[in-house]
């Protein structure tokens, strides 16, 4: 029976973050279970001898000294079991049984509920003392379960989720999935409350996004209709059926009255909630339009596509600005920086090109990235961006100068989408494994602007997990345990030093 194996360190991906005090009664339970049905698979055999059955092997290691088995090999059951194993076995069942019945007592007492049983899982932990612990796993984990959370715990659906939105004014994130419905949830620290679900789509629902007022919700999908729907009432406000020829890919809300959209073959279209049609359209590539972008001046509208071109529509004049050299890789997503000075787009070889704004034609800088598929990119701060993508990792960078800052956050699978709050504190990302996590990013106010020319470690950056990632560092272990022993050295020195003075006096 090997009990340390039901407290291993969490591994990289694990979450200290799920575990309450139910799993931690759950081991409980299965170590008792383990005794008992060691117990009874001893009873058991200690029957068989009676009845003068074959006697069991034993791999005891030492034979001779088991008082109950004679000379001749005969089994004596009345004789003195001197071994200690099946007494050391009902302790830790009785001990685990009297632990698990505490704890089930105090939750009655509390009125916790089991885990997961509520939107987050959350429950009273306060009669949990890692004092009361001797193994330093189980007192790690008893610390984290009660450390405060600094982010909403995640959120899983059944339903593969599509796209995610955080609502401009409230706590509210709103969730599209492929079966089409969306789903709307108020999020906190606690708990995450589920307000309501809205059946908006007949198909896979690709996009979704709040008005700017917070109070429509604006939906695409692969059934080429656009809707505007009511967050409150859940009622339709506004369908455009048909509104293009192929799949609705991209949606983009530029103001209170226009947005735009832009479907799989390359099509991209401007509404405005007033009229019923398009105020236009305008096809220029051919493959699919990953995203779609304007700065606060709502003059120039960009788009990039799968077939590696960024095109720029001039609004007022509704007609084509200037398109990009075409580019060997996938144009997935983009973000302004610096002032709005600066355009960076992601490809799908893992590199940032960087134009200089209102030169759209070509890149004026290149990063080479992470060397994995970005997909997926989003502002933190007028420097530091946040990029995903198929290896399931959010990573940071920093924006003219490049720079890998470090590892935000994980998912066990690619990230599908990414968005932050009007606050800029919360990040959320969703994944192919049906689940949103947020990520708590506000220290990022704190990161001091990185000069060119400044010295570093690529390798190391590029793998370092900063304060909202699941994972910590190597370096942060060895570095606590320097921190101690210069601790322990430096109370050794204070007491050598008042021994030595001691004896000067003497």
């Amino acid at each position: 029976m090997l009990t340390h194996e039901c407290f291993k360190t969490p591994a990289d991906e694990d979450e200290l973050d799920d575990i309450d005090d139910d799993m931690v009664v759950g081991v409980i339970a299965e170590i008792e279970q383990e005794v008992l049905n060691e117990s009874e698979s001893d009873d058991d055999e200690y029957d068989l001898a009676d009845m003068g059955g074959p006697e069991p092997e034993r791999n005891d290691g030492n034979i001779s000294s088991n008082e109950s088995i004679s000379s001749d090999g005969s089994f004596d059951p009345n004789a003195e079991d001197t071994d200690s194993d099946d007494s050391m076995l009902d302790e830790a069942a009785t001990a685990g049984a009297s632990i698990a019945k505490r704890r089930k007592e105090q939750n009655a007492m509390d009125g916790a509920g089991p885990s997961g049983s509520g939107p987050s899982g959350s429950g009273d932990y306060s009669h949990l003392d890692e004092d009361d612990e001797t193994d330093e796993t189980v007192r790690a984990i008893i610390a984290a379960i009660k450390k405060p959370r600094s982010a909403p715990p995640e959120i899983r659906l059944e339903d593969f989720i599509t796209d995610i939105c955080f609502h401009p004014e409230r706590d509210i994130i709103a969730l599209a999935t492929i079966i089409g419905d969306v789903h709307l949830y108020e999020y906190g620290n606690e708990e995450n409350k589920l307000l309501r679900s809205i059946e908006v789509h007949a198909k896979a629902c690709r996009d979704v996004e709040f008005t700017e007022d917070g109070r429509s919700l604006i939906t695409c999908s692969k059934d080429k209709c656009v809707m505007v729907t009511d967050m409150e009432t859940e009622k339709l406000k506004k369908l455009y059926e048909t509104a293009h020829d192929d799949a609705i890919n991209k949606l983009h809300v530029l103001d209170e009255r226009l947005f735009a959209t832009g479907d799989d073959a390359g099509t991209v279209k401007l509404w405005d909630f007033r009229t019923k049609d398009a105020i236009f359209e305008l096809k220029e590539v051919e493959d699919q339009i990953t995203q779609m972008l304007t700065n606060d001046q709502n003059k120039l509208l960009l788009a990039t596509s799968a077939d590696g071109y960024l095109t720029t529509f001039n609004i007022g004049a509704r007609k084509l600005y200037v398109q990009s050299e075409p580019y060997e890789e996938e144009l997935n997503c983009m973000g302004i920086y610096r002032g709005s000075s600066k355009l960076v787009v992601g490809t799908s070889k893992g590199r940032l090109y960087t134009y200089n704004w209102g030169y759209f034609g070509y890149h004026c800088d290149m990063y080479p990235g992470i060397k994995s598929p970005i997909s997926l990119m989003i502002p933190i701060t007028d420097r530091i961006a946040c990029v995903a993508g198929e290896d399931g990792n959010i990573r940071a960078c920093h924006i003219a100068p490049y720079r890998n800052l470090g590892v935000v956050g994980q998912h066990n699978m690619p990230i599908e989408s990414l968005d932050i709050n009007s606050s800029g504190e919360l990040l959320a990302s969703s994944s192919h494994n049906n689940d949103v996590r947020f990520w708590n990013v506000k220290y990022f106010e704190d990161f001091g602007d990185i000069k060119y020319n400044e010295k570093h470690n690529a390798y190391k950056d590029k793998r370092h997990n900063l304060p909202s990632s699941k994972c910590t560092n190597a370096s942060d272990f060895f570095a606590d345990m320097t921190k101690e022993q210069d601790d322990d050295d430096n109370d050794d020195g204070g007491n050598n030093t008042t021994a030595a003075g001691s004896n000067n006096v003497t």
